[in-house]
């Protein structure tokens, strides 16, 4: 009996020393000498040094002057990579494609070619008086998803909860089986409550065009204006859609070049320079961006937008670090 229990200790000791030091100290070794910046997380830093990122993992970014990555149903933290796993038919899927389309979406055909749509659904907007009861009833989820949004949202909605308890009671009661009256919980409520409000000045909380009027109604708008869709323009779908991870660092050429007459518009503006030259300066270092799987034998082109971005902070802006 000593014998074998001899024998599997040995086994139990010997394993754990290769499995447990030997092999992973080869491979830190290895890589340290081999591939020191990968080996590290192929970290990205400013021309000051300062740590600004991984090229492996996408950050957001939602100023006009940078290009924007992928959507991302983790909020782009890597403690929390996974999708959403929305099917087609969800409710909240459509609702977060449409609040991407509506600010960008441009006419390529049509009597308003070449012109943005979010105006025409702002000018359609003001003359519904009672649309936001409208879009709080039949999009509950959507209006929930506006208050989990930001911190910011959040706290408005408390404020309203906390001065009116009449309107909470009234939810209470009409939710018996509930246990909680968060924020979310009361976003139906808290819209419909300042419906006349809103319609006058929608909640602009946040620096962020996805919850504009333009992003929020643009659904609405199209069901109403059927016959506009075939003039609308198509978008690269990675534009619209996550990755499974929702931290692909990477985005299609195609919808880098999608982006860039926004990008190029906003850098002349900022720099105060000739926007077609600015234009060409940046679809040049875009494409001297791209890069291709395997060197092109498979996939498609991409560009990393992290790396992409302190390139055009390096060439137009001040040598710091990002302000997204």
């Amino acid at each position: 009996m000593f014998p074998h229990l001899r024998a599997n200790l040995w086994l139990l000791c010997t394993t754990l020393v290769l499995c447990c030091v030997v092999y992973p100290l080869i491979l830190w070794a290895f890589g340290q000498t081999f591939f020191p910046e990968q080996a590290e997380g192929s970290l990205v830093r400013n021309a000051d040094g300062k740590l600004i990122g991984s090229r492996l993992i996408a950050q957001p970014f939602s100023k006009d002057e940078y290009f924007q990555p992928r959507p991302s149903a983790a909020s782009y933290k890597a403690d929390a990579s996974g999708a959403s796993n929305w099917g087609a038919s969800n409710a909240l899927l459509r609702d977060r494609v449409a609040r991407q389309l509506g600010p960008m979406l441009k006419y390529r055909s049509g009597p308003h070619q070449a012109q943005p749509v979010a105006a025409d659904v702002e000018a359609w907007f003001k003359t519904k008086p009672n649309i936001v009861a409208e879009w709080a009833e039949a999009h509950e989820s959507a209006a929930k998803a506006w208050v989990n949004a930001d911190d910011k949202h959040k706290d408005a909605v408390t404020q309203w909860q906390n001065s009116h308890p009449a309107e909470v009671a009234k939810w209470k009661e009409a939710n018996p089986d509930s246990v909680d009256s968060g924020p979310a919980d009361l976003a139906k409520a808290f819209f419909t409550n300042n419906a006349p409000a809103f319609h006058a000045s929608w909640p602009k909380l946040v620096e962020d065009s996805n919850w504009s009027i333009a992003a929020v109604y643009f659904d609405m708008w199209l069901q109403e204006h059927q016959d506009q869709a075939q003039h609308l323009e198509h978008v690269p779908a990675d534009m619209v859609m996550a990755s499974g991870s929702g931290l692909d660092p990477h985005i299609t050429l195609q919808n880098a070049l999608f982006q860039l007459d926004r990008v190029a518009q906003k850098w002349a503006e900022t720099a105060k320079r000739d926007e077609a030259s600015v234009h060409r300066e940046i679809e040049t270092l875009v494409r001297e961006k791209t890069e291709a799987p395997f060197g092109g034998l498979v996939g498609v082109e991409l560009v990393n937008v992290l790396e992409l971005n302190l390139a055009l902070r390096n060439r137009f802006g001040p040598a710091g670090g990002l302000t997204k």
